[in-house]
């Protein structure tokens, strides 16, 4: 092997950053090509180290602010810095001295420090112990040396040590290059709080930081999820003169995206569009997480648009937040869509990628595609937490997956890394309930205080559900007064829950529940107290229920509207389901529930109970008898709407009822063809002809 040797020995001297980068490149070996001497040579004349100690290094080539020019640094090490011309000598390498000029080039010399550096990384933190390390070097020590051995440690407690120890025997004029490296090193070992020191010793010592100072403080804020300092200490560049570059504005879109400055972290995201900034996945997946935590998740899909037309490729941090994002959606089949490409990118799934499907899945109920992600997981041995297992267990009692959720339940109870809790037993006294099995549900509510959880006001209402479908009306109150005795005070839910028990109670026993109604709320009870007693005051009975729903939350109005109107028709007080159908379509409870076009009048019912789904039909039929007398056209086809869905812990729907109901009226309406399912429909002229036989339409009749 040939040895060329630096000729000039002006190269040493006057082309010193093209030494510096050799000294603080992360490779293992500098420019193979430019062989430089520190020890005098016989056959040649070199400076002295005094020489080289009064050579000059720049601050800017401790740490590039450019990742990008990095990387190609690191990928070519023959890259050249500076434009000094540089000539060579040839060596034998046949020749004798060869062997001794290789073991005194700087090659040996860097391999040297290197292995001080690996040493300081493993001696005990004292002062005593990186003093016997690096006693070896001598008083007379190179500033470049120290750069090189800081740069190569990744023990920032020791790495501490290392710097006051040089600092005590340089008499450097730039320590923020001793700094700067040193800083380099907490960045490694994620070590902020060492860091954060260094910047306050810098500032006691009077060491004015500089933009490679910043840069690297604000990307160790990053890289520790520290977002908050990485904006502290961006927002005292200035303060010292310091001008970020466009990396670094990259960079704080992410962090100021982190710690929550929605507006300046969008202001940057414009000017980088603007200005064309070369912006990382990382910034890409916080502006997406941004976006998903103020709901706009639109915004997130046209910030993964955004980031494929830059040609920046997704990592799993993008894949995983947008997966996220679209769960909190309720865009299951968006998510699908992003898994997809993700796999398809050559990506494999991981526990936060399962976790977000789940969430995606349960909260959309998606049920066989949250089961499947649940076994693909249990297949490949990834444990679920407590949170997981519940968003299954949810959806299982919101969809009636009773089976699948107690077989989940025995997966947690076996799998030894975590234990149900309340929610748990919460989710299966529901499923029990809901399916009318008292037994079961009394069993499980047994299991749950064993295990030391009281019972909450969802236990407590999914209990009286169940007893009300098993017409236990001793039981519903005997739960009732359960209430007081633990603290709970009840919710609209629970008392639309003792609304909907009163509509399963025969008549008889409805006294028993009106107490407990009018304790939970007392313009319900009064509402009820009037539903069932004989007529009063014209309008009074109208007027309490449309003070009633102007009481309650948003969310349970069609619930106590449904449930009311079905109390009447129980009690076969159809008016006054007929004036509650009519409040409810004045409050905008109800919509569109009738619609006409020249084509087709129909009656959409999916979305009531099935006493509010007679009495629309009802009212329906009357208008439709009305419109005959008037003279009105009426169009091709009429259709009753109903849906095609089975009550999720029945076999029954609403289509099924009233498929019989109708033959029961002799009414002219017939199952549509399967592509209508759920529809019933007739002629203009059947229908004509059956309005004209019904003599004087009554309201018993439906």
């Amino acid at each position: 092997m040939a040895y060329n040797l630096c000729h000039s020995t002006s190269f040493l001297f006057h082309d010193h950053q093209s030494l510096y980068d050799s000294l603080v490149s992360t490779t293992p070996r500098p420019n193979t090509r430019a062989l430089s001497l520190s020890f005098k040579l016989n056959s040649l004349s070199f400076p002295s180290k005094t020489s080289i100690q009064k050579c000059s290094v720049s601050v800017q080539e401790t740490q590039s602010t450019d990742p990008a020019k990095d990387s190609k640094n690191l990928q070519d090490p023959d890259t050249k810095s500076g434009s000094s011309k540089k000539s060579y000598i040839w060596v034998n390498p046949k020749s004798p001295r060869a062997s001794q000029l290789k073991k005194k080039s700087y090659d040996s010399r860097y391999n040297s420090l290197v292995k001080v550096a690996q040493a300081l990384n493993l001696c005990s933190a004292t002062e005593d112990g990186v003093s016997s390390v690096l006693s070896g070097l001598g008083d007379n020590l190179l500033e470049q040396d120290c750069v090189v051995i800081l740069n190569n440690m990744s023990n920032s407690e020791t790495a501490l040590l290392a710097l006051n120890y040089f600092l005590g025997k340089l008499k450097s004029k730039r320590e923020v290059i001793l700094y700067n490296v040193t800083i380099k090193v907490c960045r490694k070992s994620r070590d902020l709080d060492r860091a954060d020191k260094l910047f306050d010793e810098m500032l006691v010592r009077g060491v004015k930081p500089d933009n490679v100072t910043f840069s690297t403080l604000i990307s160790c804020g990053r890289m520790c999820s520290s977002p908050g300092k990485s904006v502290e200490w961006f927002e005292k560049m200035p303060d010292f003169g310091c001008d970020p570059d466009n990396v670094t504005y990259a960079s704080m879109i992410d962090a100021y995206g982190r710690a929550g400055n929605v507006d300046m972290a969008l202001s940057l995201y414009d000017r980088a569009r603007t200005e064309k900034w070369s912006l990382d996945a990382m910034t890409f997946s916080t502006l997406i997480r941004m976006y998903a935590a103020s709901a706009n998740f639109d915004g997130c899909l046209n910030v993964y648009e955004e980031m494929k037309i830059l040609g920046v490729k997704p990592n799993m941090f993008v894949y995983n937040n947008l997966l996220d994002a679209m769960g909190r959606a309720k865009r299951p089949w968006q998510a699908k869509t992003i898994y997809k490409e993700m796999t398809d990118n050559g990506f494999t799934p991981n526990w936060n990628t399962y976790a977000s499907l789940l969430r995606a899945y349960g909260r959309a109920r998606y049920g066989e595609d949250a089961l499947a992600v649940y076994r693909e997981m249990k297949e490949k041995g990834m444990e679920l937490n407590v949170i997981l297992y519940n968003t299954i267990l949810s959806m299982c009692a919101d969809i009636g997956f009773a089976d699948e959720a107690f077989e989940i339940f025995e997966d947690i109870k076996s799998s030894g890394t975590c234990k149900p809790d309340s929610w748990t037993f919460s989710s299966l006294i529901t499923i029990n309930s809901c399916s009318g099995k008292v037994s079961e549900a009394e069993a499980m509510l047994s299991e749950m205080l064993e295990a030391g959880f009281e019972p909450n006001l969802f236990v407590l209402t999914s209990l009286i559900q169940c007893y009300g479908k098993a017409q236990r009306t001793d039981d519903v109150v005997r739960t009732f007064n359960r209430l007081p005795e633990s603290g709970i005070t009840p919710d609209d839910r629970f008392c639309g829950c003792l609304l909907n028990v009163m509509t399963q109670t025969p008549k008889e026993e409805i006294g028993k529940l009106i107490e407990c109604v009018e304790k939970s709320n007392s313009k319900l009870g009064t509402v009820v107290r009037l539903l069932l007693e004989e007529p009063g005051i014209e309008g009074h009975f109208k007027n309490e229920a449309s003070e009633l729903f102007n009481s309650i939350s948003e969310d349970v109005k069609k619930a106590y509207c449904n449930c009311l109107i079905d109390l009447c028709v129980n009690l076969n007080l159809l008016e006054k389901a007929c004036e509650l159908l009519d409040l409810g379509l004045t409050l905008k409870i109800y919509r569109d529930i009738q619609s006409r076009s020249p084509t087709q009048w129909s009656l959409h019912l999916k979305s009531l109970s099935l006493g509010a789904a007679l009495t629309a039909l009802h009212v329906w039929i009357n208008d439709l008898a009305k419109a005959l007398e008037s003279g009105e056209e009426f169009p091709p086809l009429l259709g009753i709407n109903t849906g095609h869905g089975k009550h999720k812990y029945s076999d029954k729907g609403l289509a099924g009822v009233f498929e019989s109901h109708l033959k029961e009226l002799n009414a002219p309406f017939h199952e549509a063809t399967p592509d209508k399912i759920g529809w019933f429909l007739t002629t203009d002229a059947a229908a004509e002809s059956w309005l004209e036989s019904r003599s004087s339409p009554e309201l018993a009749a439906v």
